[in-house]
């Protein structure tokens, strides 16, 4: 009897890693300038860096693997996989479309990708979970940027920009790598080089709010943390008034880069982004922006761990604009408001809201 549980285990693992049983098989042509499926492609590639990985633990030769038609569905080729140099685990993907036999795509090429750098998020599989659950801790302390894989993955997203010779380039990334994506496109954001951005549930840690029912309430908390987080970054300003120039330096130069976040208000591992971008425009109703413009630049715990004497706290999660898609879908619990594939479901768009918000 365990025998057969296991076997059928392995079987409802392999079946959501196998393409033809769990990707987007209804985008048989992609339509470039279509949303949904601009954003199912970008998923279904995230979702080929796991495979990857998984291909990897399990052994699973050229022949037997399920990664590649995550990705030769939609006409791209892996021109090169990343790997952690701590558990050797593939983390990351660099893609390259196949322009000269594109029988899936239509006839406008100006939208497809050249290139695709996709991240995988925290696989909680024996050989990857020890390494992930690190990095995962390094993101809470606001110490992801100092990690050995977000530096390689940011060397990639270089590397790669500079041998496009200006040709469309795509950042892509879950959980995690949602968030390690996001600091290499920060990176670059700073340099002048805007990249089309597509982030699925990114990591905004602070404390749940947006499960909290009342309004009222809700919005009377984010005032009071908004006056806090004001006054210390203006306390610390004055304390060190480089370092809040510098700040705010970067936070302005990132004002004209615009990534895609897409979120579920169920997860609360990404859905604080809904209150970051709406509070905003509740200040400035309350004729308060200014205040919330200063404490949106800053997160109040790497303030705090500022004060307390450690420097060079990078909070991931601070972005001044966005493209803000939430996904409105009842969420049975955390695995499924968390999950990748909701990204892609046939017909899911009718349940997404999506708003830009752009910072000034």
């Amino acid at each position: 009897m365990e025998e057969a549980d296991n076997k059928a285990l392995v079987v409802a693992t392999s079946d959501r890693e196998d393409f033809m049983s769990a990707g987007p098989l209804h985008l048989s042509v992609v339509d470039w300038d279509n949303e949904h499926h601009r954003r199912s492609v970008a998923a279904s590639l995230v979702a080929g860096v796991y495979i990857l990985e998984r291909d990897r633990q399990e052994n699973r030769n050229s022949q037997h693997a399920l990664a590649p038609l995550w990705w030769e569905f939609f006409n791209f080729r892996l021109i090169r996989h990343l790997v952690d140099d701590v558990d050797h685990s593939i983390f990351g993907a660099i893609y390259e479309y196949e322009l000269k036999t594109s029988p899936q795509s239509n006839n406008s090429n100006k939208g497809i990708p050249h290139y695709v750098i996709a991240f995988r998020g925290t696989l909680t599989e024996k050989g990857s979970v020890t390494r992930d659950i690190e990095l995962d801790l390094h993101l809470v302390q606001h110490g992801l940027h100092n990690t050995t894989r977000t530096r390689m993955a940011i060397q990639a997203v270089r590397d790669v920009v500079a041998s496009s010779q200006n040709r469309n380039v795509w950042l892509a990334g879950h959980s995690l790598g949602a968030a390690m994506a996001i600091l290499a496109g920060k990176e670059m954001a700073t340099m002048g080089t805007f990249l089309e951005s597509i982030f699925f549930n990114p990591p905004f840690f602070s404390a749940p709010l947006e499960s909290i029912k009342d309004e009222r309430v809700k919005h009377g908390i984010r005032i009071a943390g908004s006056v806090i987080t004001a006054g210390l970054a203006f306390a610390m300003s004055v304390k060190k008034p480089q370092q809040k120039s510098r700040s705010v330096e970067t936070f302005s130069a990132l004002a004209s880069w615009v990534p895609n976040l897409y979120v579920h208000p169920g997860d609360h591992i990404c859905s604080e982004y809904i209150g970051y971008f709406q509070h905003r425009e509740k200040m400035e109703k309350l004729g308060v922006g200014a205040i919330e413009k200063l404490a949106t630049q800053h997160s109040l715990g790497g303030l705090v761990m500022t004060a307390f004497g450690k420097e060079g706290a990078e909070p991931s999660h601070l972005l001044p604009s966005a493209c803000l898609t939430i996904n409105m879908a009842h969420a049975m619990d955390l695995k499924k408001a968390h999950a990748l594939q909701q990204w892609w479901q046939p017909g899911s768009e009718i349940n997404f809201k999506t708003q830009a918000f752009l910072y000034s």
